[in-house]
C-alpha cells in the first residue's frame, strides 16, 4: 500500500545557521525523494517538505541523527500543512529574507571555529586556487560570531558584505554538492579580503609577501601585532629571550605567563606533558589555550612563563597562523593585543592607537571584526578539564538552564573576569570573557556587547540580575538599565551565584552542599565572604559554615600586597613576627598595617580563602606583592610538593566557624623549624581539602545531602581541586565541578541567570 502524501513544515531551533545545516537538509531531502525548500529565519531554520509519509518520517530521523558536526539542535517543531506551495518542484535552498520579520530574532550564532582539515589541505596545495589564501574557510570552519552584525545569518549581515563574491566563489556558494554551499564568509584571492604588513611607527606598507615578511621580523626578534578572528594578538619568537622580555616590558605585563603557539602536536609534546585529554582539547575545532605541565628541557625563553611549572599552549586555528608556522616552524608567543588589564584590541584604528608602542609591525587585513573575542583557556586536572576563560570557540554557544526562564533575563555578572548572560526559556547565552570592568575599555565592551547580543538573540529583558555589591560597575549598570526600561531588578548573592553556576553547568537543581572559595564577594551581612559552605539550591541558600573572618588591612591594598594578609593573620594569632623574613622585609609599614587591622575602619572583615592563600604565600617568602589577581595563590600551588600526603588541622566550632588561624600557626611552626616551603605548601593544601570534606561530612549528618558543588576561583587550583574531590569521594559524596563555564567570576552571570529563572513564578 502506497504511503499517503503529506505536507509538513519543520522549524529547527539551535545552532543551525552558519554550520552547513541548509546544505545538509537539501542533501537528505533529495535522498528521501522530497520536494520543498529550506531557509534561514530569525528562529533558526524553516523546512517545508512534501512527499510520502514514510519518506517524511525517515527524513526527520536523519535530520536528528546525522546533523553536521558543528550544529546543535535544541528543538524541532512540526506542523502539518494542507497543501504544498503552488509550483513547488524539487527541493531548493531559499535565501534568508532581506530584512528580519517582525518579532524577536531567536536564532543562535555559532562560535568561531578553527580551520578544518579540508581547508588546510587546500591551503597548502599548489594546484588549488586558494593556495596560501589567508582567509580560506567553508561551512565547517572559520569566522562566525565575530563577523555577524545581525540575524538571520546571511552574508549581507556579516562583515563580509563588503566583499562581493567572484564568479568562481558564487558557483561554489550556489552548488548544493559543494562544501562551501551557502558558506557566508566564503572568499578567495580574487574577491578578498587581503593581508598587508605595515610598519607600526610610520604606518607605511612593508613590501613583499606579508606572511613571509612577518615571519622574517619574528625571526629577527621583532614583535608583530597579528589580526586574528576576535582581535589582535602580539607575537614574538618564544625562544628569543630578548624579544619576549621586550614584549613583556612594552605590554606592562610584569609576570603573568604568555601563551605559546606551537605548529603541531609533536612540538607540543616536546614542550609539555600532553595526555590524551589535553591532545583532544588542543586539536579540537574550538582550539583553546591549554595549560599543561612543562618539560624541564622545554627551552622556551625564561620570560615566557617566569617561575611556572606550566605552559599555555595552543595550535594554529586560522589560516594566517598556519602560514606563519610554515614560515617559522617553531613556537612563538601569541598573547592578547592589549596593555595589561585592557580588553583585546579588535578595531583597526583602536589597535594602531593602543599597540603602536608595543609592536614593531602589524600583520593585518581589511575584514572587520565586529565583536571581540579573546582566546579560550582550559586547564587540565586529574578531576578533568577546568575552563579558565570561555571565549573564542565557545561563546556564544548556549548553555541549558535547569529551570527555564519564564521571562527574559539579563544577568550582569561580577566586576572581575566580567561576562554577562541573556536567558530565555531553557537557553542561557553567556558572553565571551570581557575582562575587569574597572577598565574603561572593558566597561564599554560590556555595554556594547550587551546591546549587540540582545539584538542577535532578540532578548528584551524583563528581569535584570546583579551582584549585591553596591560598588560593582555591573551592579550600577543593572540599576541604570532598570530605571530606563522598567525591568525588575533581582539581587543575587555572589557565592550563591557561584554555586548556582556549578549546578547549571551540571544540569542540577539542588539542594547541595555548596563550597565556594574565592577572593572576595559581598555577603548578606555586609562583610566580605570567600570561604563559604552553603546549603543551596537554585532559589535560595543558607550559610552553614565559613572560615572565621580576619581583617583586610587597607582594603584593595591588601589584595595587591599579600604580606598585609600575613600581618593580619599573625596579629589574629597573637604571634610575634620579629623572627620572620616577611616582617623584616616590610618592617617600615608593619605597625601601620597592624593598626589598620585592629582599627577596622579601613580593614573590612573577610572569610576569604583566597586571602588565606595570600597570607601563607607571604609567610613562605614566595611573594609580598602581586602584579595580577590570584598570583600569590598560583605561586603557592606551584610550590606544593605533590608527594606529600600529611596535612595540618583546623578547628571547626559547633557554629560552623573554621579557624584559618589554626592553619597559620602550623605553617609558622614548620617555617620556624626550617621545613622546606614545598612541604609546607603541600600540607596547607591537604589541610584545606580534608577540612572541606570533614565539614561536608558534618553537614550531611543533619541535612542528609550527598552532593557537593565546588565553585569559586580558588578551585582553578588543580592541586586543591584534585585532593578535595578525592577527599569528598572517600566520604561517599557525589562531587559537582565546573565543566563548561569557569569556576571563577566569569561564571557568576550564568549563576545569576539560573537563580533568577528559578525564583520567577510561572
Amino acid at each position: 500500500m502506497n504511503s499517503p502524501l503529506v505536507h509538513v513544515r519543520l522549524r529547527v531551533e539551535g545552532i543551525v545557521q552558519g554550520v552547513g545545516f541548509r546544505p545538509f537538509v537539501h542533501t537528505i531531502a533529495v535522498r528521501h525523494g522530497l520536494r520543498g525548500q529550506v531557509a534561514n529565519d530569525p528562529d533558526g531554520v524553516l523546512i517545508d517538505v512534501t512527499g510520502p509519509a514514510d519518506a517524511v518520517a525517515g527524513f526527520r530521523r536523519t535530520l536528528e541523527g546525522e546533523a553536521p558536526p558543528l550544529a546543535v539542535i535544541e528543538r524541532i517543531s512540526v506542523r502539518r500543512r494542507e497543501a504544498a506551495p503552488p509550483g513547488e518542484t524539487g527541493f531548493t535552498i531559499a535565501a534568508g529574507p532581506d530584512d528580519a520579520p517582525n518579532g524577536p530574532a531567536r536564532a543562535l550564532i555559532p562560535p568561531d571555529i578553527a580551520t578544518c582539515a579540508d581547508c588546510l589541505g587546500e591551503l597548502f596545495d599548489p594546484a588549488d586556487r586558494r593556495h596560501r589564501h589567508p582567509f580560506i574557510n567553508c561551512t565547517n570552519c572559520g569566522p562566525r560570531y565575530t563577523v555577524v552584525r545581525s540575524v538571520p545569518y546571511d552574508r549581507s549581515r556579516t562583515t563580509m558584505a563588503g566583499f562581493p563574491m567572484c564568479a568562481a566563489c558564487a558557483r561554489e556558494y550556489h552548488d548544493p554538492t559543494d562544501r562551501r554551499f551557502h558558506a557566508q564568509p566564503l572568499c578567495c584571492p580574487d574577491c578578498g579580503p587581503a593581508l598587508r604588513l605595515t610598519d607600526a611607527r610610520t604606518g607605511t606598507p612593508i613590501d613583499g609577501d606579508p606572511v613571509a615578511g612577518a615571519a622574517a621580523l619574528l625571526r629577527a626578534g621583532r614583535i608583530v601585532a597579528v589580526k586574528g578572528l576576535g582581535g589582535y594578538h602580539l607575537a614574538a619568537d618564544a625562544f628569543n629571550e630578548r624579544a619576549v622580555h621586550a614584549l613583556r616590558s612594552r605590554k606592562h605585563r610584569e609576570e603573568k605567563p604568555f601563551a605559546v603557539l606551537v605548529p603541531d602536536p609533536a612540538t607540543a609534546d616536546r614542550l609539555c606533558e600532553v595526555d590524551d585529554t589535553a591532545r583532544a582539547l588542543l586539536t579540537s575545532p574550538r582550539a583553546p589555550i591549554v595549560l599543561l605541565p612543562r618539560r624541564e628541557d622545554a627551552g622556551v625563553a625564561p620570560s615566557v612563563a617566569p617561575g611556572r611549572r606550566e605552559l599555555g599552549l595552543l595550535l594554529p586555528y586560522t589560516p594566517v597562523h598556519h602560514l606563519l608556522c610554515a614560515q617559522l616552524p617553531h613556537p612563538y608567543v601569541l598573547t592578547s593585543g592589549n596593555l595589561s588589564d585592557e580588553p583585546i584590541a579588535h578595531h583597526d584604528d583602536e589597535a594602531r592607537r593602543r599597540l603602536a608602542g608595543i609592536a614593531d609591525a602589524f600583520l593585518t587585513h581589511d575584514r572587520t571584526i565586529h565583536t571581540r573575542a579573546d582566546d579560550s583557556v582550559v586547564r587540565t586536572t586529574p578531576a578533568g578539564p577546568v575552563p579558565v576563560r570561555r571565549a573564542r570557540g565557545h561563546a556564544p554557544e548556549p548553555l541549558p538552564l535547569p529551570v527555564p526562564a519564564r521571562r527574559p533575563v539579563l544577568a550582569c555578572g561580577a566586576e572581575l573576569k566580567s561576562t554577562f548572560c541573556l536567558a530565555t526559556g531553557h537557553r542561557a547565552v553567556v558572553s565571551p570573557h570581557l575582562g575587569d570592568l574597572e577598565h574603561p575599555e572593558t566597561l564599554r565592551s560590556f555595554t556594547e556587547g550587551i546591546a549587540h547580543l540582545r539584538r542577535l538573540t532578540g532578548t528584551d529583558p524583563e528581569l535584570i540580575a546583579h551582584d549585591l555589591h553596591p560598588e560593582y560597575l555591573s551592579t550600577k549598570y543593572a540599576h541604570d538599565l532598570a530605571d530606563s526600561t522598567g525591568a525588575h531588578l533581582m539581587g543575587v548573592q555572589h557565592h550563591h551565584a557561584h554555586i548556582a553556576s556549578c549546578l547549571a553547568d551540571n544540569a542540577e537543581h539542588g539542594p547541595v552542599i555548596g563550597v565556594a572559595f574565592d577572593g572576595l564577594g559581598y555577603g548578606t551581612d555586609g562583610t566580605l565572604w570567600g570561604g563559604e559552605f552553603l546549603l543551596a539550591d537554585l532559589t535560595d541558600f543558607h550559610r552553614a559554615a565559613h572560615f572565621t573572618p580576619v581583617p583586610l588591612p587597607g582594603g584593595p591594598a591588601a589584595i595587591r600586597e599579600p604580606w598585609r594578609m600575613a600581618a593580619a593573620y599573625l596579629d589574629a594569632c597573637g604571634e610575634d613576627p620579629d623572627d620572620l623574613p616577611v616582617y623584616r622585609r616590610n618592617r617600615a609599614r608593619w605597625d601601620q598595617v597592624r593598626a589598620l587591622a585592629r582599627g577596622g575602619t579601613h580593614a573590612p572583615p573577610t572569610s576569604s580563602v583566597g586571602r588565606l592563600f595570600d597570607a601563607v604565600a607571604a609567610l613562605l617568602d614566595l611573594r609580598d606583592t602581586v602584579s595580577y589577581e590570584g598570583q600569590a595563590a598560583v605561586d603557592l600551588e606551584q610550590c606544593a610538593d605533590p608527594s606529600i600526603t600529611d596535612a595540618y588541622e583546623a578547628q571547626v566550632t559547633a557554629d560552623g566557624r573554621i579557624h584559618g588561624t589554626d592553619l597559620i600557626r602550623e605553617v609558622l611552626t614548620d617555617v620556624r623549624a626550617g621545613t622546606p616551603p614545598e612541604t609546607v605548601a603541600a600540607r596547607f593544601h591537604n589541610a584545606l581539602a580534608r577540612t572541606t570534606a570533614a565539614v561536608c561530612h558534618t553537614l550531611r549528618e543533619t541535612t542528609h545531602l550527598t552532593r557537593v558543588a565546588l565553585s569559586g576561583g580558588v578551585f582553578q587550583n588543580a592541586y586543591l581541586l584534585d585532593r578535595t574531590t578525592a577527599a569528598l569521594r572517600r566520604h561517599d559524596f557525589h562531587v559537582l565541578t565546573h565543566r563548561r563555564i569557569p569556576p571563577n567570576d566569569a561564571g557568576i552571570s550564568l549563576g545569576q541567570a539560573a537563580v533568577t529563572a528559578a525564583r520567577t513564578p510561572a
